[in-house]
């Protein structure tokens, strides 16, 4: 396969300097453009000055002012990691540009603007009205473990918490062993947050600390039942509980269901095994999952335990990879005929 141009919109926040992290390490996708309208003309390796061996003096483009240096006819890889509420608007004028010059593109978006299929759901979680409601039908959003394939030329990437819950929650219930109730918590480092400091969710703020924000009125939350629902084939309630937590990088979750027969941990394992079994960034563990066996990497560990009617699903995995950077590249090289690996080979630190 030649090189494909990649170009990144929203480059300046953590998910997209992993983006252009994971570019660099691609055999076939060659970074054309990292866009930002706020430091556009600064080189990259100003705002990720750990990028520099790899971005060199690259500037950060404005948006629209890069189309031009790719060639007419040629195939495009568009991720967007603008802010929900504004990728949409970009990803619909860059795709009429490309449209135009016969530029075919394939996008991944990692922002919840083509998380649900119609606006109405969107606006319901949201608030204001969706940018681009005209391309709804032209994503599909899942985790890639959940979905095979797709026919659509975009995806959407479920957001990080919803990816480590729905990794562990979707197999339990397609299992038919629990009740279509689970419980769940969630426990985030301060990456998830974004680069620009909030009170409650600054980095110097959770540090030697630990609380709880938005428990059982998590906006993740809806999608994680309906996505949970179009994976499994299962209606579930979903309560859940977010937590800040005093790291960085990494999310674990908790899946707490009952179960609505006599089952054991060797069978619910032995069911998590066969469903993961061709997902090569799962690993099904013992004990529990760990953050360190995965923070940088695009793996995620799972881990089930049960006691009488109780089942426990634990799930790790780096919020900026496998919650979002990560994920996308792997549906980005499956839109382009590529391995799901291709580019996310790199094994975790351990020790970060």
């Amino acid at each position: 396969m030649s090189s494909v141009p990649a170009v990144v919109l929203g480059a300046t926040g953590y998910v997209g300097g992993e983006l252009l992290r994971l570019i660099a390490a691609h055999p076939h996708f060659d970074l054309a453009a990292a866009v930002s309208e706020s430091r556009a003309g600064e080189p990259v390796s100003k705002t990720f000055p750990h990028l520099g061996a790899a971005c060199g003096d690259t500037p950060f483009a404005a948006h629209g002012a890069w189309l031009d240096g790719i060639p007419a006819n040629s195939p495009l890889a568009l991720f967007s990691a603008a802010p929900h509420g504004a990728s949409a608007a970009m990803i619909a004028n860059v795709l009429d540009q490309a449209q135009a010059r016969g530029i075919a593109a394939h996008t991944v978006d990692v922002s919840a603007d083509f998380r649900y299929r119609d606006a109405a759901a969107y606006e319901a979680v949201y608030g204001g009205s969706h940018g681009a409601p005209q391309l709804l039908g032209d994503f599909v959003c899942a985790v890639p473990e959940h979905l095979a394939g797709t026919d659509t030329q975009h995806v959407a990437h479920p957001g990080c918490f919803a990816t480590a819950i729905l990794l562990a929650a979707v197999p339990l219930l397609q299992s038919g062993l629990v009740a279509p109730e689970l419980f769940v918590t969630g426990i985030t480092g301060s990456t998830g947050s974004g680069r620009t400091p909030q009170a409650g969710t600054h980095h110097p703020e959770r540090h030697s600390n630990l609380y709880a924000y938005k428990a059982l009125d998590h906006r993740h939350t809806p999608e994680i039942v309906n996505l949970a629902e179009t994976a499994s084939g299962t209606h579930a309630r979903v309560n859940f509980v977010p937590h800040s937590g005093p790291f960085a990088r990494g999310i674990f979750a908790t899946v707490q269901a009952k179960a609505t027969g006599k089952v054991s941990t060797g069978q619910l394992r032995e069911f998590f095994e066969s469903r993961y079994s061709d997902s090569p960034f799962v690993r099904i563990v013992d004990g529990s999952p760990k953050l360190k066996n995965v923070v940088a990497s695009n793996m995620a560990e799972i881990a089930i335990a049960q006691s009488g009617d109780t089942v426990v699903v634990m799930s790790a995995i780096d919020n900026l990879v496998k919650g979002a950077a990560g994920g996308a590249m792997q549906w980005m090289n499956r839109l382009f005929g590529q391995p799901d690996t291709a580019g996310l080979t790199a094994l975790p630190p351990g020790w970060t």
